[in-house]
């Protein structure tokens, strides 16, 4: 008996996706219409404008120009909302469980490895820490109460200072407080650590960390985030 051909799934056509993306930031920012429509009609009306002021001024050159406008404003618009929505998605994540690994298994680059696994948790707590190498070294993050991290955060600093000596390791923990780093800010404060290693020093670091952590697969994932539904949908 033939085995039976399953079909690929099927992706979401470019309209169906700006309309996910348009529903799911207006959820956050509910002006986000009037603000469309507004640099819509900004671009038409100064691509009108130029059409005035740039000679042959003829009736065909005025309407071209307005659709050079109202493509520019169009344009603009989707860049605003990809922009909101990238906001939207860090304020709807801020304070949730899973956060932090969702953030830097997505948003470091090439120049950082990460997983949105945690390499160390508390079930009964949620407290969990996360860990990122790149080029800057190791970044070791703490996600929850601050006070309940200390045991797991030097547990693995000393896991890792034990296999990379010399390897710089930096220490963050998410949160609002002080010395703490906001969820929308946790990506971009990695990515600004200053190079320290090159690419087969990274690549070595990976490799003798993870000779050594200990397997998390029978660990429960700390519960309240999807990251494949927190991701802010962005059309291709």
């Amino acid at each position: 008996m033939a085995a039976r051909s399953t079909a690929p799934e099927k992706r979401p056509g470019f309209f169906s996706q700006i309309r996910t993306l348009f529903t799911f930031t207006r959820e956050a920012y509910r002006w986000l219409p009037f603000a469309l429509a507004g640099i819509v009609l900004l671009g038409i009306a100064a691509g009108v404008g130029v059409g005035f002021v740039i000679p042959p001024i003829a009736l065909w050159s005025i309407i071209l120009w307005g659709v050079t406008g109202l493509m520019a404003g169009v344009l603009g618009s989707l860049m605003l909302m990809t922009r909101l929505s990238t906001s939207a998605m860090y304020r709807k994540i801020d304070g949730m469980p899973g956060a932090a690994g969702h953030v830097l298994s997505s948003s470091l680059g090439r120049n950082w490895q990460a997983s949105d696994m945690p390499v160390g948790i508390n079930p009964k707590t949620q407290e969990a820490v996360y860990r990122a190498v790149g080029r800057g070294g190791v970044v070791i993050v703490g996600e929850g109460a601050r006070g309940r991290l200390t045991r797991l955060v030097n547990d693995e600093r000393a896991k890792v200072q034990r296999v990379a000596s010399g390897v710089p390791v930096t220490v963050l923990y998410v949160g609002h407080g002080d010395d703490e780093v906001p969820i929308s800010k946790l990506a971009p404060t990695i990515k600004s650590i200053k190079k320290t290693i090159d690419r087969g020093t990274m690549a070595a670091v990976i490799k003798r960390i993870d000779s050594v952590s200990q397997s998390l697969t029978s660990l429960p994932i700390p519960k309240g985030i999807d990251p494949t539904k927190a991701r802010a949908p962005r059309p291709r």
